[in-house]
């Protein structure tokens, strides 16, 4: 057999160690493990995993998917599905919140077994064409298989399907296309605000205005908390379980009430959390400078 050179097997042993890392993550964060499928409110189902967000809209005419999990998700996303009583082959529109692998690496197989339409906002559209290549912060390497995008969507548009009327808001930052979306849930006589946030969260090593992952990277996540702080919200969810707290508004089998994920003032106080953690790393980069 031939042995390795000692470069080489550096480089093999440095692979393998970031491989099991990244799969010891994965597991720890919950990205991999099952969690039942439930109702949020209306017709906003959750149908993902127990940290990722995966959000069925559904309606008489089809059903609009927002996000996947890993590669691997589709099986959990379908069973998660057929257990509210809804199929896959049904999706009629793919969104996503942000280009990143561990949110768009089903996309692809999904788009293919349903025929369903890829929407994206135009900056995320490269991202999901490339698999994720072009990405200004983790790219250089394909990290999941490219999407074809059928039609680019912006801030303030109206994405209907049936009975669902689902507005478009651009919240870039996290990735350089980042988007998310509002509907109006009518329950038992009451108009509820319904976001799908995608939260400004900072990656590690993302850069801000010292050698900037990419050019107005600060005036995104500035105007995303702006945007957001200003929005009407009753129920919210997000691209991750953690974020919005589903573990600790939801319990597995408890009973539907449009009110488990009302929480306005959790919105509010997560989007400023963020915000302190932005405007520290921003004080801290212009520090660096003087």
């Amino acid at each position: 057999m031939r042995k390795l050179s000692p470069c080489l097997l550096l480089i093999a042993c440095l692979f393998s160690f970031a491989t099991t890392a990244l799969h010891g993550q994965v597991e720890e964060e919950g990205y991999a493990t099952p969690f039942p499928g439930h109702r949020v409110i209306g017709n906003l189902y959750s149908v993902g995993t127990y940290d990722l967000g995966v959000f069925l809209i559904t309606s008489d005419e089809g059903h609009i998917l927002i996000n996947t999990g890993l590669e691997d998700s589709t099986p959990l996303i379908r069973q998660n599905m057929q257990a509210l009583g809804f199929q896959l082959e049904d999706i009629k529109i793919l969104l996503t919140m942000q280009a990143h692998w561990d949110h768009t690496a089903a996309l692809a197989e999904i788009k293919n077994i349903t025929g369903a339409e890829m929407w994206a906002t135009a900056k995320d559209a490269g991202l999901l064409k490339d698999g994720g290549f072009s990405d200004p912060h983790f790219g250089g390497h394909e990290m999941f298989k490219p999407v074809q995008v059928d039609k680019t969507i912006k801030q303030g548009d109206l994405i209907k399907l049936g009975d669902i009327l689902l507005t478009v808001h651009q919240h870039p930052g996290h990735t350089i296309g980042s988007s998310s979306y509002s509907m109006v849930v009518n329950e038992n006589g009451r108009d509820y605000d319904v976001v799908i946030a995608n939260m400004g969260s900072i990656n590690s090593g993302k850069r801000l205005v010292v050698d900037p992952t990419y050019p107005g990277i600060a005036d995104d996540f500035a105007s995303t908390y702006l945007k957001q702080k200003a929005m009407p919200v009753d129920v919210w969810v997000a691209a991750h379980a953690s974020q919005y707290g589903l573990h600790d508004k939801y319990k597995v089998g408890q009973k539907y009430s449009p009110d488990t994920f009302l929480d306005p003032k959790g919105f509010f106080d997560k989007v400023e959390h963020y915000e302190r953690i932005y405007l520290k790393l921003l004080a801290e980069e212009q520090q660096s400078e003087k």
